[in-house]
């Protein structure tokens, strides 16, 4: 069996997020075959094309975290019905410059949670928008928008709703079929 290593990028900036413990539940119920490293965002400088000739160190880190992982999970709450500004910034840091996209054939999923009903719907709809531009091969089902209640996670992201559990085993089982089909078929250039 194939282990493949996934990062995983949490979309809000701070430490007590509940799509924190949304990612740390995740990371719970996942298969085995899967091994997660956190992929920070939260001290890039705004990006702007004058850094592509020299990126800064923060910059340079976060491509070399992509580049160290087989996959990406993006774990994001949505505001204003769109992706956080923060994470919109790391994605196009990693994509620069022209010609350097580090999600080049890296496959990924999208997963958020919000107290409301909807989830991160529309979020995640921006993001698979972004992803599909930059040629990250998504898994499209199952989509998950999960709406955060305190009472069904702790904050070490054990999974108190059994009915949660089931669905977000589900979700992580179809996602390391997913990265093992696309890195079986398309295996990411060297």
């Amino acid at each position: 069996m194939t282990t493949y290593r996934v990062g995983y990028i949490v979309g809000s900036l701070s430490q007590k997020s509940i799509n924190r413990v949304l990612s740390k539940a995740l990371i719970r119920l996942a298969p085995s075959e899967l091994e997660f490293v956190e992929i920070p965002i939260k001290d890039l400088p705004l990006y702007n094309y004058d850094y592509d000739a020299d990126f800064p160190p923060e910059g340079r880190a976060l491509k070399e975290a992509l580049a160290g992982v087989d996959a990406i999970l993006f774990v994001t709450p949505e505001y204003n019905r769109s992706i956080p500004g923060g994470l919109k910034n790391a994605i196009d840091w990693a994509s620069r410059p022209w010609g350097e996209n580090s999600f080049t054939y890296k496959p990924s999923a999208v997963i958020g949670t919000s107290p409301g009903k909807l989830g991160t719907a529309i979020a995640q709809q921006s993001l698979r928008s972004v992803l599909g531009y930059l040629n990250s091969p998504q898994m499209n089902a199952p989509e998950a928008y999960i709406q955060y209640h305190s009472d069904a996670f702790t904050e070490e992201g054990e999974v108190l709703d059994d009915n949660i559990a089931r669905f977000l085993r589900a979700f992580m089982d179809e996602f390391g079929a997913h990265v093992t089909r696309v890195l079986t078929v398309l295996p990411p250039p060297r």
